[in-house]
Formats: structure tokens, C-alpha cells, sequence
């Protein structure tokens, strides 16, 4: 019998369709980052908000607690880059049942690295001790942060066109998200096991992607779009961004993906689609660019690979 992302109680589509029905209210949201336009000048302010998930969960299991604060900051920055924008300062929140002082210690200093690798600056925060509410020696996180954009150089993916090309990023490991499913299908023995792989702190992308939107969008726009890969995995994070009647063509056989997803995907006896649908399976962040320079752009990262091609068709994203 398989184990999905849905019989491990995350529900992709009704998650889709609140912000379907909060769109309506409010039509801003729904993208990878919040803009709002600052009067009188010609820049707008990009925002996040974001977490780390059941990953904590694995975090309490090992007691190990320095990287978490690290993925704290990447789900956020990452998503600001998708809309172009540099993300300039960081806040977090923190919620437990008692200060464990040498526990918090070791939070800040992960969220502390993950602002200096994407140059950010930590201006303030909160933690909250809420007897009763947590369990011991566990606690929550969330972060906000707030980015800035020239109002006209945003990625919004609205000039994407039949014939672009399709740039994946490779990702550090599993980053943050799909912890659910994984921790529902392995036994605290195996999350042990795997735990350097199922621990390792989500890659942070800015500094390459702000640093190829300058190199390759500052006379036309080549990087047309940007999607991170996270919840909802290549399905709904590329669907995200694209306009109507155009699909993105991805193939699977085009990077190596890491043995620690096929694990996964072996021990929750899932299809390819399933897979694909709830974890980035090596490739943490999706560039789509003009194909006259994708080798160009391609070679400006390391390691990048082109995994596929957009296409006239129905909105959406088929895998082959």
C-alpha cells in the first residue's frame, strides 16, 4: 500500500484551493512573494513568511538543533529571488514550552548563518514560552522577511513562451519540506540511520540567482521565470508561475537524483507522479530563460542542468 503526502495528512489540494478562495479577497496573494509598492518611487517591496515544518520533528528526535534555523531563513529568502527581488532584512518567531537556553543558542546561530550566506540582517523577533501548549523541549519556528525590487524588473513569469528552456538547480537534500510523509513511512531507527541526509539545511540561492539576474536580465529579460521547489513539488511550484496555454515539459532522466529520495520513494511505495508532486528529488530551484542563452545561463551555475522545455499546451506540468 503507498504512503502519500495526503495519508500523511498534508492536503496539497485544499491548501490550493483556500488560496483559490482568499485570492478572491485578496487578489495580491498567492505568489512567492507579497509586492507592495512604495509611493512615490520606483521600487517595490517583496515579502515572505514561512517555517520549517515537521522537519522539527526530527530535529527534537537527535537533539540537534544548529541547521534548523538555517532552512528557517532559505524558505524565505528563496522564494523572495522568485519574484527578482534582493531580500534585504530577516525576523523570526520562535514558540515554546520553556526557554531551553543551550537548545534557543543553537537556533539563532543557524538562523544567524542562514542570514550572513544570503545578506540578510536579523533586526528583531520574538520568542514566546507557552506552558502547556508544546511538549518539552520542542518548540516552533516561523520567519518573515522583506525584499526589494524595481518596480518593472520583477519575475512574474507572465513572459513565458513556447520554446523557453528549463534550468534545474540542484538542491542540498530534501530542504524543508515533505517531512510528514517521511517520517510516517520510516522508523526512528531508519530517520537515524539517514538522519546527515534528512537534516542537511536547505540550500540558500541568492547570491547566484540575484547575481545571474544581473549578468543575463539587465538589457532584456532571459530569465523569465523562477520557481522554488518545495510543498506541491515540480506540479504546483512550476504551475505557480506560468501563464495561460503554455506547458512545461520536465524530464526526469536529465539530472541524477539522489539515492536518499529514492529511498523514500521505495519505502512509501509511490508512483513517479506522487513523488514528484511532494519533494524537489535533487532539483531545489526551477529557472525558465530564453533558450538562445539557456547554455549560457547553465554554465553560469554549477552544476545546473537543463531538464526540459516549455511548450503550446494546457497549463501545467507533465513529466516524461
Amino acid at each position: 500500500m503507498s504512503i502519500t503526502y495526503k495519508k500523511a495528512g498534508v492536503n496539497i489540494e485544499r491548501g490550493n484551493e483556500l488560496i483559490k478562495k482568499l485570492r478572491k479577497k485578496f487578489p495580491k496573494i498567492g505568489g512567492f512573494g507579497g509586492i507592495f509598492h512604495i509611493a512615490g518611487t520606483k521600487y517595490n517591496l517583496v515579502s515572505s513568511a514561512d517555517g520549517v515544518g515537521t522537519k522539527l520533528k526530527l530535529a527534537f528526535l537527535l537533539n540537534k538543533h544548529d541547521t534548523v534555523g538555517i532552512d528557517l531563513v532559505a524558505m524565505n529568502v528563496n522564494d523572495l529571488i522568485c519574484v527578482g527581488a534582493k531580500p534585504l532584512f530577516f525576523l523570526d518567531y520562535l514558540a515554546c514550552s520553556k526557554l531551553n537556553l543551550t537548545q534557543i543558542e543553537q537556533i539563532i546561530n543557524g538562523i544567524s548563518k542562514g542570514c550572513d550566506l544570503s545578506g540578510v540582517q536579523l533586526i528583531g523577533g520574538e520568542t514566546a514560552e507557552m506552558p502547556n501548549f508544546y511538549k518539552n523541549n520542542e518548540y516552533d519556528l516561523a520567519g518573515f522577511s522583506v525584499g526589494i525590487v524595481k518596480k518593472g524588473k520583477e519575475i512574474n513569469g507572465k513572459n513565458i513562451k513556447p520554446g523557453d528552456s528549463i534550468i534545474g538547480l540542484p538542491s542540498s537534500g530534501l530542504h524543508s519540506n515533505g517531512y510528514s510523509l517521511i517520517r510516517k513511512a520510516m522508523t526512528d531507527i531508519e530517520l537515524r540511520k539517514h538522519s546527515k541526509k534528512l537534516l542537511c539545511p536547505t540550500r540558500i540561492y541568492v547570491n547566484e540567482i540575484l547575481n545571474a539576474i544581473e549578468k543575463f536580465n539587465y538589457d532584456a529579460e532571459n530569465i523569465v521565470g523562477i520557481a522554488h521547489i518545495t510543498g506541491g513539488g515540480f506540479y504546483d511550484k512550476i504551475n505557480r508561475i506560468l501563464p495561460k496555454d503554455v506547458m512545461v515539459i520536465i524530464r526526469k532522466k536529465s539530472w541524477r537524483v539522489p539515492n536518499i529520495f529514492k529511498i523514500i520513494q521505495e519505502k512509501c511505495n509511490l508512483a513517479d507522479k506522487d513523488i514528484y508532486g511532494t519533494l524537489n528529488m535533487g532539483i531545489g530551484m526551477v529557472l525558465i530563460v530564453k533558450s538562445a542563452v539557456s547554455q549560457q545561463i547553465k554554465t553560469f551555475f554549477k552544476n545546473a542542468k537543463l531538464i526540459g522545455y516549455v511548450e503550446k499546451g494546457k497549463k501545467g506540468v507533465e513529466l516524461i
